[in-house]
């Protein structure tokens, strides 16, 4: 038997606590679609306090789907490439907390169902950020029968929602800035300035990246946004900002400022010219 998993997780380009997964499927009444929200859960809990955080899962297909939830651990690695790993002790996982109620349930054709997870943190449970990440997966089906060449061919869907956890009133902020660099705009490329960030608050972040040129009068002549990303604890990543217009020649300062955690702000400054 040969089986073809397809997981699917939500991306942060843009942040919101609640986030939409959906998923396109084709089948033979055409494309369809299959939802789960919220796609990411980010929560204060107070220890020993158990809450709950309910989920919609939609099937567009013509066929009633079988569900079956499972939770574990989240982290990362050096490529900063998200790590599922079974539950474990470690102190900044929190999976063993967290149950999927029911843990096997059936989406009818055309419609939705709802699931719930239970989160008990325990009494004693560390300060800072705890992590996990909740699957509901379907059941294989036969997709493409055995044939004398071939052995046949199972598929299923795996969805996943990233849940991001803080014990009340314990979150440290702060971040570190490394590697600074400013590419003046020209005429074949757009300004862009670069920092490796390092999140060294215990808990996780999601920084805004501002940026704003100065002439040499101090008055404003450039503004950009760069996008929201997220850093689990400890995580290192590059920011950048990027600007898409041109500016006349002569000495300017731009200013990126990082807005992160309970409202910390960082700025750093890169002075250029701009030769004419």
């Amino acid at each position: 038997m040969k089986l073809l998993r397809k997981n699917f997780f939500p991306g942060l380009h843009g942040i919101l606590a609640l986030g939409f997964l959906y998923i396109s499927v084709l089948s033979s009444h055409g494309q369809t679609s299959i939802g789960l929200a919220p796609g990411m859960v980010v929560q204060e809990f107070q220890p020993g306090q158990p809450l709950e955080v309910e989920f919609s899962i939609s099937n567009g297909t013509a066929t009633p789907m079988e569900m079956r939830g499972s939770v574990n651990n989240w982290w990362y690695n050096e490529s900063n490439e998200k790590i599922f790993d079974p539950p474990s002790n470690s102190p900044q996982s929190a999976a063993n907390w967290i149950e999927v109620v029911p843990r096997v349930f059936t989406v009818p054709p055309k419609s939705y169902a709802r699931f719930k997870i239970i989160i008990t943190p325990p009494s004693n449970a560390s300060p800072g950020g705890h992590y996990a990440a909740v699957f509901v997966e379907s059941k294989p089906e036969l997709t493409k029968p055995a044939t004398a060449e071939h052995k046949a061919v199972f598929t299923n869907v795996r969805l996943g929602a990233l849940v991001l956890l803080t014990t009340a009133n314990t979150a440290k902020y702060d971040i570190v800035l490394d590697n600074p660099v400013l590419i003046p705009p020209t005429h074949s490329h757009n300004l862009k300035v670069d920092v490796l960030l390092e999140n060294k608050s215990n808990t996780h972040i999601f920084p805004q990246a501002q940026l704003a040129v100065l002439n040499e009068d101090n008055e404003v002549v450039a503004k950009a946004q760069g996008e929201t990303k997220r850093f689990l604890p400890q995580q290192k990543d590059h920011l950048s900002v990027t600007w898409d217009g041109s500016l006349p020649p002569g000495n300017y300062n731009a200013i990126l400022t990082l807005i992160y955690g309970d409202g910390k702000v960082r700025t750093q400054d890169f002075k250029f010219k701009v030769p004419s």
